[in-house]
């Protein structure tokens, strides 16, 4: 695209890519001197013309000018950033049906049983902390909400493939940092909300802002999902400028479950929308489960839908790999996977545990705590694992320049009853989770989830995944059998 056409008077000069990392490699592109979180990308100019830049976008004044390159100076560069990729990639949001999950925890599981169930009819995208998913392209995740050169590139490339709609997990940090400021929304859908990320935050009400951005920002004639039963519901209801559908358990709904029975492998109960009854038999399992597909479901009836065409759809949910994800390899226990790492999250599991665990038999849980994230919620941790386990294994979790030992003292401080141990590496803290456990055991896997990688203070390293990690394990060291090759 010609600068020409995205800023006035500017040179008649081809630009082919926009960036914001200095390292990118191209031969015409335009750098944004973002202010990040760690650097300012005023420092990064030499270093993005030598990888080809040929225009600067930025707002500090600079000390020396490269001939050759064109320097645009702006009041704010998120802001002409946002303008400029809405150009440059002609809002292609615009010509997609765009569902946008936020809250604390869930945005991985709506965003995936959305996207499971309308590709069913017409096809369906999805972006968010697994991977980038779009026809036969899966692409491994960026971000959890990528940044909006990308994000932009992705929908773009969805457009192409004639894909209908996306299902994207917005984040709070997506929020706060504009990230999705140039996203067309048709339906915003709320989780819930509590504790996390106070890291970055600063405090509780700093996070809800950010959360209420989604919904303060949407085009009058998009649709709002809420949780009824969250705190949080009257306060984010309030804000909101489009229309309000409600959905919950405990309170009255526009889509509420009722009669939930839980199982082990699935879940039970009675779907009310409208005066009518609709039994469900779905292999979700847990309660927050039930919540997640609820909302999914108002969320896909409010957007065209009928609840008789997806229902026949609800009960072989595609296995969200490493969200509450049963390994079962043929061991009379029960080893469950799944990505909580948060205070909410943790209880919410154990709360599963406790159901599903026959009584006399013991809950053994693997978990961490991330490095250089809050270390306040630490010691929670301990509070919330000592309440419903019977066998705490502290171990490594993304500790990145931190010392795991000192993580781990950490989440002691909330321990007070429970039997519990150090192990450094995550592997071998797995294999004597699975080695200790008698037949009916439950043994909770929690904070990686199918991740393939553990930040460390060198970077990013490779781990096999927690769900991988298991199966290897059971099969090796408890069955006493190799595997050919792990799915």
């Amino acid at each position: 695209m010609k600068l020409s056409k995205i800023f006035e008077k500017a040179p008649d000069i081809e630009v082919d890519a926009l960036i914001t990392d200095s390292r990118t490699q191209t031969k015409h592109g335009m750098f944004f001197c973002l202010d990040g979180l760690n650097n300012n990308g005023h420092r990064f100019i030499p270093q993005a013309i030598k990888n080809g830049a040929i225009c600067i976008v930025h707002s500090e004044p600079l000390e020396t000018y490269r001939d050759g390159v064109t320097y645009i100076k702006v009041e704010n560069v998120e802001k002409t950033l946002t303008r400029v990729v809405n150009i440059f990639y002609d809002t292609p949001s615009r010509n997609l049906k765009v569902f946008g999950v936020t809250g604390t925890n869930g945005k991985s599981t709506v965003t995936n049983i959305i996207s499971d169930i309308y590709n069913h009819f017409e096809s369906c995208g999805y972006i968010g902390t697994i991977a980038i998913r779009y026809n036969d392209i899966n692409l491994p995740p960026d971000l959890t909400t990528p940044n909006p050169i990308y994000l932009n590139d992705i929908l773009s490339q969805m457009v192409a493939a004639k894909v209908k709609a996306v299902a994207l997990e917005v984040s709070s940090h997506g929020l706060e940092l504009g990230r999705v400021d140039t996203i067309d929304f048709d339906c915003a859908i709320f989780t819930n909300f509590t504790y996390d990320h106070l890291d970055f935050h600063g405090s509780m009400e700093n996070y809800f802002n950010a959360k209420k951005k989604l919904f303060v920002n949407m085009k009058e004639d998009g649709i709002s999902i809420l949780n009824k039963d969250d705190p949080k519901y009257l306060a984010l209801a309030s804000a909101c400028n489009t229309r309000i559908v409600t959905y919950g358990i405990e309170s009255e709904a526009d889509y509420r479950a009722d009669n939930i029975q839980l199982f082990t492998k699935y879940s039970l109960f009675t779907l009310i929308h409208k005066g009518k009854q609709y039994e469900i038999k779905t292999n979700l399992v847990a309660m927050y489960n039930i919540y997640n597909l609820i909302s999914a479901m108002a969320a896909l009836v409010e957007n065209g839908f009928t609840l008789e065409e997806i229902i026949p759809f609800v009960g072989n949910i595609k296995q969200i790999e490493g969200r509450m994800e049963s390994v079962d390899e043929g061991q009379p226990f029960q080893v469950i996977v799944d990505f909580a790492h948060t205070p909410d999250g943790l209880e919410k599991v154990y709360q599963y545990a406790k159901d599903i665990t026959p009584e006399g038999s013991d809950i053994i849980t693997v978990f961490g705590s991330a490095g250089k994230r809050d270390t306040a919620k630490r010691k929670v941790f301990g509070k919330i694992a000592d309440e419903y386990c019977d066998y705490i294994i502290l171990t490594e979790d993304d500790p990145r320049d931190e010392d795991p030992k000192e993580i781990a003292d950490q989440i002691r401080e909330g321990i007070q009853n429970t039997n519990t141990v150090f192990i450094e590496n995550r592997y071998d803290a797995i294999r004597m989770a699975i080695e200790s456990a008698n037949v009916h055991d439950t043994i909770m896997i929690l904070g990686k989830g199918d991740e393939e990688f553990m930040y460390r203070e060198e970077g990013r390293a490779p781990w096999l995944g927690d769900n991988k990690a298991a199966k290897e394990i059971i099969h090796k060291y408890y069955l006493g059998e190799e595997m050919d090759e792990i799915e």
